[in-house]
């Protein structure tokens, strides 16, 4: 897993062509490539989970996911420091860990069908955040317009 985060870190640093991508095709070109590292070891990846998955692995097995999401949110460009912060690395974390848990089912060829499916949990995931700033957009729209109309409300009632 270290060596697998170095070698990501590394092609990163070299250059790796991210800057003409929108952030979610930066994300979901991240997580195939360090995915892809594991494909040669796809037949004994379920029992390297399990062993991730002891008790006393778990601090060490946290701390690389954490350290892998952090790199992939920081290489597609994240500069959040807010709630979003955590949000986004919790989010990456579950895409992550789905798709590398379908891909040790997947019989595609060159796991094309674990490509398609990263790359939809990823587009639902920019999706959800949109339609979430939407709403929040609406919701202050509608608040603002409720509150006009209730100060105007107001003001008629106590006027008569």
């Amino acid at each position: 897993m270290d060596d697998c985060l170095q070698r990501l870190v590394d092609r990163i640093d070299s250059g790796e062509d991210l800057k003409s991508l929108i952030p979610s095709e930066r994300i979901s070109k991240l997580v195939r490539i360090r995915l892809e590292m594991q494909a040669p070891y796809i037949t004994k990846w379920p029992q390297a989970l399990s062993i991730q998955a002891q008790p006393m692995n778990v601090p060490t097995s946290f701390k690389q996911r954490a350290m892998l999401v952090d790199e992939i949110w920081h290489a597609a460009g994240d500069e959040a420091s807010d709630i979003d912060w955590y949000v986004k690395r919790t989010v990456l974390g579950g895409i992550y860990s789905t798709t590398e848990i379908y891909m040790l089912t997947d019989s595609s060829t060159d796991f094309r069908d674990t490509w398609a499916f990263l790359n939809g949990r990823v587009k639902d995931a920019f999706d959800f955040k949109k339609t979430m700033q939407e709403a929040k957009y609406l919701a202050e729209t509608v608040g603002a317009g409720m509150g006009s109309s209730l100060q105007g409300f107001m003001k008629g009632v106590f006027r008569a």
